[in-house]
This record gives structure tokens, sequence and C-alpha cells, in this order.
């Protein structure tokens, strides 16, 4: 099932897409596991990032800012 498009934004700032300046995004969380917390088995401890997979290209931005604003568009 495909997720809705969004929109996203840091502060002021939309984020565009680095690789074909598409402006709609599927967001999906993304762990940050570290070969430390692996070796432990306590990957889910690890930091988290938000992933925006572009609409258009599918290029994945990672973004670790917790500012991130995500808005519904339309298709």
């Amino acid at each position: 099932m495909a997720r809705k498009p969004v929109r996203a934004a840091v502060g002021d700032v939309w984020i565009t897409c680095q690789i074909c300046r598409g402006e709609l995004f599927r967001e999906r969380g993304v762990m940050l596991n570290s070969v430390g917390m692996e070796f432990m088995k306590m990957a889910w401890a690890d930091e988290t990032a938000t992933g925006l997979i572009c609409w258009h290209c599918g290029y994945v931005h990672l973004f670790a800012n917790r500012d991130i604003q995500l808005y519904k568009a339309e298709q």
C-alpha cells in the first residue's frame, strides 16, 4: 500500500529533492544503527532519523533534525 505524499520544511525553508527538484515525498522512520550497539544487541536504542523518499525519482533524503515539519500534499 503506497503512502500518501507529503511536503516537508525545516523552519521556513521548503525541502526539494537534491536530484530532480521534486517537492513530494514519502515519509519513513529510519534507524541509524551503530556497530557497537548492534554488537551488544541494543540496536533498538540507536538514534532515529526521518527519511524522505522522493515521490518522483526515489532518492532518499535523511534528516536527524527534529524540527522537520511534514504537510499533507495532493499527488
